[in-house]
């Protein structure tokens, strides 16, 4: 199995487990930490993978993934307020 193969099958059981999470974890603040974290882990996946940042300088990389986190932790920081509020 090439690594695209891998990717897409890896992508597909994240998929399944987020549609999962909000049933398997009672809590909604920790449901949503979950899901933020396997989007993000979906999104460095397809960044590397589909859009060939694998090969890419390390500069790239970094900014593409520090990207990736800074929104998935802006959606956390958004969640969270909307819960204590």
């Amino acid at each position: 199995m090439n690594r695209l193969d891998a990717t897409w099958a890896a992508l597909i059981g994240l998929a399944i487990t987020t549609v999962l999470v909000p049933w398997l974890v009672p809590r909604a603040l920790v449901a949503n930490a979950v899901v933020l974290a396997l989007a993000a882990v979906k999104g460095r996946r397809i960044a590397l993978d589909y859009l060939d940042l694998r090969a890419a300088p390390a500069l790239w990389r970094g900014l593409v993934s520090a990207w990736i986190v800074i929104l998935v932790l802006f959606a956390w920081l958004a969640s969270a307020a909307v819960a204590l509020i």
